[in-house]
């Protein structure tokens, strides 16, 4: 009888202490941000994509010690500095260098002509992520092959120990660029395992982790931070497509069609460009981008989103792509649209790298195989125009 007496007691106690630890967690959305992490983070505050350097448009054929002399130099290096960017993200294609089965042994003349413009940036002051930029191809084998994210894991493993050396404040490792896998929950167990293999060859350095599919700003938001401390979080930010990819060959195929989409939009100013297109299907989503009055607050309650989520979980986050392709969009729009990201992006504490030095998204043009700085470009990025050469 005593006992029974007892046992609602124990119960309704039960109950209390699990409701006050369940409200109790459910009030805890700030967690401390890891110190090493969030110093090392200040080094990527303002920074340039270099996509033609070490990834030449994704062909491995051009990846020659010719092209890797000229593609880029120390003057653009120099030239970066001087507008004032603080960091590159160095793209490169890993397909010279993983061999099947040896995923380790990375073949010694292409880490040669890799030392060389790490050093390179190194000794222009800028800090530099070291961005696996592979194929589709090769994402595609992550996505089904087991065996082949063993020789990844391999690959990383390698290259990590080689850069252990260099300074952990200054080299990032960045495990993939935009993993382009539909199971996130496959890529989460895939960026584990990298990110182990990268921590088991270099103790000391920052590892850079992603979302799945196109490292979209929601990719990210489904994502669990990794067991590790010493990680900062990437997304992308192109929002929206029809704005900053009009005129693009890839992608989505109608984009070529598009020319003149003004940002920021409304129900009025789109209706132009919806005329021209053909394809009622395409021409509704023009008309709902109007809809969806993207401007510079819609951008924000973008960025807002990914602002919270890393601060639920305590970590540094970074957007180390967003731009607007140049060839189609009115040059005053595209300035508007990369200042008020920009804007949003510093008012959220967030650094970021903007795609692309030159290729079509560029922050400069090429006059004569001379990069010229393009003032409304860097004037929206808050950079400094360089003082003429005398």
């Amino acid at each position: 009888m005593l006992a029974n007496s007892k046992f609602p007691l124990l119960v309704t106690l039960f109950l209390a202490v699990s409701l006050f630890s369940n409200s109790a967690a459910a009030q805890t959305t700030t967690v401390p941000a890891s110190s090493v992490a969030t110093r090392r983070a200040e080094h990527l505050r303002h920074g340039i994509n270099l996509s033609n350097w070490f990834q030449a448009g994704g062909d491995p054929a051009g990846l020659t010690k010719p092209h890797f002399d000229s593609a880029i130099t120390s003057d653009d290096l120099a030239l970066i500095k001087s507008m004032g960017f603080d960091h590159v993200r160095l793209c490169i294609n890993p397909a010279p260098m993983l061999r099947r089965g040896q995923g380790d042994q990375i073949p010694a003349d292409y880490l040669g002509y890799l030392d060389s413009a790490v050093q390179m940036i190194l000794a222009r002051g800028l800090a530099v992520e070291l961005d696996i930029h592979a194929s589709g191809e090769f994402k595609l084998l992550l996505a089904t092959d087991d065996r082949f994210v063993d020789d990844f894991a391999d690959f990383w493993r390698g290259l990590a120990k080689h850069y252990s050396t260099y300074d952990p404040d200054r080299v990032f490792f960045e495990i993939l660029n935009e993993p382009e896998l539909k199971d996130p929950y496959r890529w989460y167990g895939i960026e584990t395992k990298l990110a182990n293999a990268i921590r088991a060859a270099a103790p000391q350095h920052t590892i850079i982790a992603t979302g799945a599919r196109w490292s979209d700003n929601d990719d990210l938001l489904f994502l669990d931070p990794v067991r590790d401390s010493n990680v900062i979080y990437t997304f992308h930010f192109y929002e929206s497509h029809i704005f900053t990819h009009q005129g693009a060959t890839w992608g989505d195929g109608y984009w070529h069609y598009l020319k003149g989409v003004p940002y920021p939009s409304d129900p009025e100013n789109v209706q132009a460009v919806a005329l021209e297109l053909d394809d009622p299907a395409h021409r509704l989503l023009v008309i709902r981008y109007g809809n969806d009055h993207w401007n510079a607050i819609r951008i924000d309650n973008e960025i807002v989103q990914v602002a919270n989520w890393a601060a639920h979980w305590g970590v540094p986050v970074i957007c180390n792509e967003f731009g607007v392709y140049k060839k189609n969009a009115d040059p005053k729009d595209r300035a508007a649209w990369l200042n008020d990201v920009r804007s949003s992006l510093e008012k959220h504490n967030i650094g970021w790298t903007m795609w692309d030095y030159d290729g079509g998204f560029d922050v400069v043009n090429r006059v004569n195989g001379v990069a010229v700085p393009d003032e409304p470009t860097v004037r929206a990025l808050g950079r400094t125009m360089p003082a003429p050469k005398q």
